[in-house]
């Protein structure tokens, strides 16, 4: 970005190194300095260490730069990163990044939680806020650039605005008679768990599905490519028996191909299953996120498919496994919002 703050502190400090990426792994310096001890990572969350009450400082500090969704996803999701050490603080004062709106009063710009952090560790007040001269330039030469420029969008264009709001719940009645309704289950590691792959990746080991219009069922237990989660069947509720002698991957698919129809349409609670998938080939069928159309339709998140199935009045949902039970409540839940209750109770509610 133009007015990226990481650059400007990579600039500003000698002994730093500047890596553009959205994983630590395939790159041997990033790796190298992760399996270091005494390396950590800056970022807010539970169960990190204050800077301010570290009796050592760390060797090497990683501060992951980007939007707070996209730092967030970056830690997250890099394994790497999730099982380092976490530090956070909290400043003194607002950040003076005026240009763009930060979710919260303490969160700072990259440059700026750099120069607090630095200040912390080393015992070093004052020690290097020079870093934000140049910071502090470029905030104000944007606000004068703003203002000179009658508060115009620095975008040349506008974006269009589609000023045509569809009914989203009017997709899901015009194709009532082809709706299959779909759950699927994952074994999906950790991320923090030291045990936990290196190539590791959700992958699809269970799909449950209904078809509406007749009612029929579909059901299968894939056998794992990977080492089994030590969570997977506590999650899935199920005996880990159950998924050691699950039916082989290409078997459990083929019959799952056999038993769509042309032209169906797959209904999900979210969009996890449509991607698991779509990791097994499976793409190009029409999907639509039951979830995202009664958010649309309600202005507001709905809850769990279950918290939905709970407040249209049905009784308790029983099943083996959470899978079967979630499939149910979703079945529910998308015969309610083609029917119109859905979206009347749920916005009463």
């Amino acid at each position: 970005m133009p007015v990226s703050t990481c650059r400007m502190a990579h600039l500003s400090l000698p002994n730093s190194e500047l890596h553009i990426g959205l994983k630590a792994q395939g790159e041997p310096r990033l790796e190298a300095v992760c399996a270091q001890p005494g390396t950590a990572v800056l970022f807010p969350s539970e169960g990190a260490a204050d800077v301010a009450t570290l009796a050592e400082p760390p060797r090497t500090l990683i501060v992951v730069d980007g939007t707070w969704a996209n730092a967030k996803k970056v830690v997250q999701n890099c394994p790497l990163l999730s099982r380092l050490p976490r530090l956070a603080f909290t400043p003194e004062r607002p950040g003076n990044y005026r240009i763009r709106k930060e979710p919260a009063e303490h969160c700072l710009s990259t440059i700026e939680a750099v120069t607090y952090v630095l200040e912390s560790l080393e015992r070093a007040p004052g020690a290097f806020t020079p870093m934000l001269q140049v910071f502090d330039a470029m905030v104000e030469r944007q606000l004068d650039y703003i203002a000179r420029n009658g508060n115009r969008t620095r975008h040349k264009r506008a974006r269009k605005r589609n000023t045509v709001r569809r009914d989203p719940v009017t997709v899901l009645r015009e194709e009532a008679a082809r709706l299959v309704v779909l759950f699927g289950e994952a074994n999906a590691w950790p991320l923090d768990d030291p045990r936990r792959p290196a190539d590791a990746k959700a992958e699809l080991i269970q799909l449950v599905a209904c078809r509406l219009s007749t009612g029929e069922r579909f059901e299968a237990l894939l056998r794992p490519q990977g080492p089994l989660s030590p969570s997977a069947a506590f999650h899935l509720e199920l005996p880990e028996e159950a998924l050691a002698q699950a039916e082989p991957r290409a078997a459990a698919l083929a019959r799952w191909r056999g038993f769509l129809r042309e032209g169906e349409v797959l209904v999900g609670w979210g969009t996890f299953c449509k991607s698991l998938l779509s990791a097994e080939g499976m793409q190009g069928v029409q999907f639509v996120n039951l979830r995202g159309v009664l958010a649309a339709s309600l202005g507001r998140r709905p809850g769990s498919v279950e918290a939905v199935a709970a407040r249209l009045g049905t009784p308790s949902l029983a099943g083996q496994g959470r899978a079967v039970r979630r499939l149910e409540a979703l079945r529910l839940a998308c015969v309610a919002t083609v029917d119109g209750a859905a979206e009347r109770l749920l916005a009463a509610s």
